[in-house]
């Protein structure tokens, strides 16, 4: 699978401003990606801009986790979400959340980054809300250790769906 605009043509900044939203909020990813030097397809890219996180040690990795937005929350009821996001949730129907549903996000959002210190994070895309809610009650009962191998895997499974969106 090939992107529409080959990475390897591009500028540090054009390379930066097409890719750095690939990770949220984590423009350094694809700075270093670029700095390493770049694959032209989806499937190198992907390896690459994963091995940067798994390579930048936990610290690093907390502040790229830190970076998420509550799933149905206070952003997204305010609309302050990246377009990426705003899509994502949209599409997983959590722009439509009952008040109930609202209200257990909430709760929920509120105990669990008490727990882990950072937000509960899932690939939405291809779920329905109802999904996501009974995933985030399962999850916020796991170890710290868990969570944090969930949360970077959920991470690079987001990473992947953002880069197959820049295919032709």
């Amino acid at each position: 699978m090939q992107f529409v605009n080959d990475p390897t043509k591009m500028s540090k900044p054009t390379f930066v401003e097409q890719f750095g939203g690939v990770y949220e909020h984590s423009a350094w990813v694809a700075e270093k990606a670029y700095d390493d030097g770049l694959p032209a397809d989806v499937e190198p890219m992907v390896t690459a801009l994963r091995t940067i996180i798994e390579m930048a040690g936990e610290a690093l990795q907390l502040t790229l986790l830190r970076a998420h937005p509550d799933l149905a929350g206070k952003l997204a009821k305010t609309g302050e979400l990246t377009a990426e996001s705003t899509s994502e949730q949209a599409g997983a129907g959590l722009d439509e959340c009952t008040p109930e549903e609202f209200a257990e996000f909430s709760e929920l959002n509120d105990t669990y980054k008490a727990k882990f210190g950072f937000p509960y994070i899932l690939a939405v895309k291809g779920r329905h809300r109802v999904e996501i809610l009974d995933n985030f009650r399962s999850r916020v009962d796991n170890s710290i250790e868990q969570e944090f191998r969930e949360a970077l895997d959920q991470v690079h499974q987001i990473a992947r769906l953002r880069l197959e969106a820049l295919t032709i």
